[in-house]
């Protein structure tokens, strides 16, 4: 890493690896959408039953279980470019060659290959995840964090953006197997920046020999580290419940849209390039913030105004019909979703230590959607037992216990802003 400068400054190799990072997540967004929403819209034009449509939610398990094979990569020492670069590439070209390989398969044929494939693009996907998470928290001084987290977040949009909306336009005139092919080769810009990218340096204890020790140093270590550090019930607590109540909103926003009356068209204007610019947008503003005062500070800004950003799906109910609130409040939630993911991946990353950075990100990050994958699951009993306008009023309160927990870890347990040093 750079020499850390003061806050709010950048060296010239800072704005150099700023930009690679914003090619690895474009890198890192590339892959998400295709074998998830867009893979689905392809299985729905080859009229695949909605049975085999809906085992597609189940390829996202690689993405909560990455933890599990993340200290493979702590411990394991490529032969060439380094810790880091040295898995990154070759996990990159094979991705693209997945990619390629979902690209020749054909649903309407051979649904359980194409959805082979498909747990292949995500288990490949959640796997270069794994290691550009942990470049970047190695790479970049602790208060450039956020600015990281920040190109990598626009990459990963607009990434996403062309795998997804992108794809489905391609597939009018190349079909499905010319757009996934397409994107197979847009996957290679990943490696391509890799081999521009600088290898951290970072000190490392001595691994011990013998596999049982090893597996000691690669999977316990880094969990009894994380696990006897003080407060951690409460950090855990935080980690889990910060963005419970947009998991329960989120979940019922499309048939909230519905039964206000707004048509698909309506919700696709509001979802549509305004709501990129708005993330985009806060996504560098919350990077900026996280610089400027601190990710502590910033955890708590954001995350109050997220719960305002809540507050306005039960106005939506008072006013139907009007397409015009629907792209303000699309907008305004687009912003601070992408506002408080930046501070909230900076705490993530600075819980982080310089010594276990893939295994306790991986673990981390999957922690961070538990509410997500398992509480959201009931949201539409909820709204149905309580009409859709109070369900809504019921997810931003959903969001206050994340904030309790969040002034207790700043009153006893702050983040250290300089828990990685830069060398």
């Amino acid at each position: 890493m750079s020499g850390q400068a003061g806050r709010g400054s950048f060296s010239r190799p800072d704005f150099g690896r700023l930009g690679i990072m914003a090619v690895l997540g474009f890198s890192s967004g590339l892959p998400w959408a295709l074998s998830g929403p867009t893979l689905r819209y392809w299985m729905s034009g080859e009229h695949v039953p909605l049975g085999m449509i809906g085992l597609t939610a189940n390829i996202g398990l690689a993405y909560l279980l990455k933890f599990v094979w993340a200290p493979f990569f702590d411990e394991a020492k490529p032969f060439f470019f380094g810790r880091r670069r040295g898995w990154l590439i070759p996990v990159q070209i094979a991705l693209a060659l997945a990619i390629a390989a979902l690209a020749l398969s054909d649903p309407g044929q051979d649904i359980w290959l194409t959805l082979g494939l498909g747990a292949l693009v995500a288990f490949l996907s959640a796997s270069q995840d794994i290691i550009i998470d942990a470049w970047r928290i190695e790479a970049f001084a602790p208060n450039l964090q956020g600015a990281a987290l920040a190109c990598e977040v626009w990459g990963w949009r607009v990434a996403y953006q062309v795998s997804n909306a992108g794809v489905i336009a391609l597939s009018i005139g190349l079909g499905w197997h010319g757009a996934f092919g397409l994107m197979a080769v847009l996957a290679l810009l990943g490696p391509l920046a890799v081999l521009f990218a600088p290898e951290p340096q970072v000190a490392r204890e001595a691994h011990p020999a013998g596999l049982a020790s090893r597996f000691t140093q690669a999977v316990r270590e880094p969990l009894q580290e994380f696990l006897g550090r003080r407060g951690i019930a409460v950090i855990i607590g935080f980690i889990v419940l910060f963005r419970l109540g947009g998991a329960l909103g989120g979940t019922m926003l499309a048939p909230y849209y519905t039964a206000l009356g707004f048509d698909r068209a309506h919700i696709a204007v509001a979802n549509g390039p305004l709501s990129l610019v708005c993330g985009i947008a806060g996504t560098g503003l919350g990077g900026l913030l996280v610089m400027r005062i601190g990710v502590g500070r910033a955890l708590l800004f954001t995350a109050l105004l997220q719960v305002a950003a809540l507050c306005l799906y039960p106005v939506l109910g008072l006013y139907p019909h009007l397409p015009y609130i629907l792209l303000i409040i699309s907008a305004v939630e687009a912003f601070t979703d992408a506002f408080s993911d930046t501070a909230f991946l900076s705490y993530l990353s600075g819980l982080c230590h310089p010594e276990h950075t893939a295994t306790q990100y991986a673990l981390l990050s999957s922690l961070a959607p538990l509410a997500l994958h398992t509480i959201a699951g009931a949201s539409g009993f909820l709204a149905a037992r309580t009409g859709l306008v109070s369900f809504f009023v019921i997810c931003a309160f959903a969001a206050l216990p994340g904030i309790a927990l969040l002034l207790v870890i700043l009153r006893l347990y702050p983040p250290k802003e300089t828990r990685l040093k830069a060398v």
